[in-house]
């Protein structure tokens, strides 16, 4: 079974792009051309940021498309939530009570979701 190594994000720009990565996640690109970038994640998933109009084969619409990143708990998730804000990150949703943890989501330049939050105890 192969391993997932990297995710993909199709964007219009990806030096911005990869500025505000850089920013939210607290690292810097390990791979930087006029259409891509490479930003690795704390987990060892490399987070890709290709240009749109160069994908192969061409990029299509599909169904929705979010990241998901995981904090310890509800205090970290409102701190990163009042940090973002603060930088002027769009938000989708503020921090709420759902199912599955307590949590907000923001939307990066290119309007892809970015899901953070803190997991209800089993």
């Amino acid at each position: 079974m192969p391993d997932l190594s990297f995710a993909l994000l199709h964007v219009a720009d990806p030096a911005a792009s990869a500025r505000f990565y850089e920013a939210a996640l607290g690292r810097a690109p390990v791979e930087r051309s006029a259409t891509f970038a490479m930003i690795p994640a704390a987990s060892g998933v490399m987070l890709g940021l290709w240009k749109r109009d160069g994908v192969v084969p061409p990029a299509r619409a599909g169904g929705g498309t979010e990241l998901a990143m995981t904090l310890a708990d509800d205090a970290a998730v409102d701190a990163l939530h009042a940090e973002w804000a603060a930088r002027g990150v769009a938000m989708a949703l503020p921090p709420t009570r759902l199912d599955f943890g307590y949590g907000f989501v923001a939307r990066d330049p290119d309007g892809h979701w970015l899901r953070v939050f803190a997991p209800s105890a089993p």
